[in-house]
């Protein structure tokens, strides 16, 4: 009895390590990982649709402060349109709900944590579970998220195209890698301010107007000069660039500080736009944006 409850143990054990081997897929549908990065444990959520293709295109979806990967995984509509398009999610969790994006947010900002270390990480650790394809590799981010988002553009080489929801640029970018971004911005957002005032709420979010965010990377990605159409409630200006790299702002006139097209995140909060779908938009740029090469 003791000999067959061994070899049980042994065959669970086997199992378990053949599924955690590098190279080998992790499980269809959603999953947890953890990670030791900096003496922190760090966990992110996974999502792989069933029969996705090799390599697979990979979003890094960046909740924004006081969510977390969960939230994000519930509520942006990314696994859907994973399932129809045929890429892969992660979702990290930040150090107390938030990222420490270079000037902004709470504890790890305070405490100094690499999140830009961390994310890249989540990467090489998706990429190490399933063939990723390196030259699609794109991150999203919402609020807090956002500005992470433009700090991994700033201090990283990993991705091909970032997209910034609700987000301004706080991270010092003295010589970012050129990059091909789409941001979402709602014109009436007193959270994250698009004309770069002080926003409302504990951060006190204070960086640049969104508007100048935008014409800091068509500088840095060589951009001709930006085409702008009206479509009320939404503007969009958009530039292309050198090496088939995009720069793009969409703004909603009357959209607070919010997710478009998204669910609620929680009671009190901004209602989302609905004439924007954000999660659509950002995966048609990223689509239409690898890295060069």
């Amino acid at each position: 009895m003791v000999a067959h409850v061994a070899r049980l143990i042994l065959a669970v054990v086997l199992v378990l390590a053949g599924a955690c081997a590098p190279g080998r897929a992790v499980a269809d549908g959603s999953s947890r990982h953890t990670l030791a990065i900096a003496g922190l444990e760090r966990d992110y959520r996974l999502y792989t649709p069933v029969g996705v293709q090799a390599p697979a295109p990979l979003v890094v979806m960046l909740h924004g402060g006081f969510g977390s990967a969960e939230q994000a995984e519930r509520t942006y509509g990314w696994n859907a349109l994973a399932d129809r398009e045929g890429f892969v999610v992660a979702y990290p969790d930040g150090v107390g709900r938030a990222w420490n994006a270079g000037g902004c947010c709470g504890r790890p900002a305070r405490d100094g944590v690499d999140d830009v270390g961390f994310v890249g990480a989540v990467v090489d650790d998706v990429a190490a579970r399933l063939p990723v394809d390196r030259r699609r590799v794109f991150a999203a981010g919402m609020s807090n998220g956002g500005m992470m988002a433009y700090a991994l553009a700033c201090g990283s080489d990993v991705f091909a195209a970032i997209g910034p929801v609700a987000a301004t640029q706080v991270s010092d970018c003295g010589s970012p890698r050129p990059t091909a971004v789409v941001a979402i911005h709602g014109e009436a957002d007193q959270s994250v301010r698009a004309d770069g005032a002080p926003g409302a709420g504990i951060a006190r979010v204070d960086g640049p107007p969104v508007a100048d965010v935008d014409a800091f990377w068509r500088r840095v990605d060589a951009c001709d000069a930006p085409v702008v159409d009206v479509a009320p409630p939404v503007t969009t200006s958009a530039a292309d660039c050198a090496e088939g790299r995009g720069v793009t702002l969409i703004s909603v006139a009357g959209a607070g500080h919010q997710w478009p097209g998204s669910q609620p995140v929680r009671e009190g909060a901004d209602p989302p736009s609905g004439a924007v779908d954000a999660t659509q938009t950002l995966w048609a740029f990223f689509a239409a944006h690898p890295a060069a090469g």
